[in-house]
């Protein structure tokens, strides 16, 4: 396979290799840069031993997302190893760290507004193994179409984490959509934007009192305060540190 690769959309690509368990020789030729060579087994970017050579690996695939680049894959070829290689980065959860970790409060109002009446559902053919409880809830309520609204109670999750599932799942083609945006059924109000996202951002309705609001945060910041989540990796403690002090400061905002 031989392939020209906008900018944003090699990330898609990977998440297909490894969706795929592919193994082979992937060489991505960045312009006015040296060729990058990863050796994949059964859709693993194999690196070196040690947590440097797997940092290394991650921000080398961050860097060349961000670039028009032309990917080669030889498929069954055998490369030769980095030095001391015994494991692999899986390009799948690599994939969904990359896209999630894009997920602010800008892009968030974006999803709700582009998304507001659209029934999702997933392809299961690219839809991902389920990485806890939460995951295999937001996954059954996609399973048949439902608008944004519906899934929510049914998955029983943050709603910053639903909409950085939903943008992972969309970046990759994982989703499928049906109908056209909901027509405004109440009389235009005029509300202030920030307030309306910073409302938005906590999950609740622009009408909801200040003890809705509370409780809101309070499970916001239960679910995405890092020091209650010892065990995640350093990059997901990063995500979980901005998620949660973007949800601070909504509240922050409405109090």
């Amino acid at each position: 396979m031989r392939r020209a690769v906008a900018r944003g959309e090699l990330v898609r690509l990977l998440y297909r290799l490894g969706r795929q368990s592919a193994s082979g020789v992937l060489t991505i030729n960045a312009r006015l840069a040296r060729s990058e060579v990863f050796v994949l087994r059964r859709g693993h970017a194999m690196v070196g031993d040690g947590e440097l050579a797997r940092k290394t690996l991650v921000a080398r695939l961050a860097r060349l997302v961000g670039q028009d680049v032309v990917v080669v894959f030889e498929g069954g070829v055998s490369g030769i190893l980095p030095i001391g290689a015994t494991h692999g980065v899986a390009l799948t959860a690599w994939a969904r760290t990359h896209l999630e970790a894009q997920l602010d409060g800008s892009l968030a109002e974006t999803i709700v507004h582009e998304l507001a009446g659209i029934r999702l559902a997933l392809r299961h053919d690219l839809a991902p193994e389920p990485q806890d409880e939460a995951d295999r809830r937001m996954l059954v309520a996609m399973a048949h179409p439902r608008r944004l609204d519906q899934i929510w109670p049914l998955a029983r999750t943050p709603r910053f984490r639903l909409l950085a599932f939903v943008h992972f799942l969309r970046a990759v083609d994982a989703l499928e959509v049906e109908g056209i945006v909901a027509e405004q059924s109440a009389p235009h109000r005029s509300v202030d934007p920030h307030r309306l996202a910073a409302m938005r951002l906590l999950g609740v309705d622009d009408g909801a009192d200040a003890d809705t609001v509370k409780r809101a945060y309070r499970r916001l910041a239960r679910a995405l305060h890092p020091d209650l989540q010892p065990d995640v990796d350093l990059v997901r403690r990063r995500v979980l540190e901005r998620r949660f002090a973007e949800v601070t400061a909504a509240y922050e905002s409405l109090t």
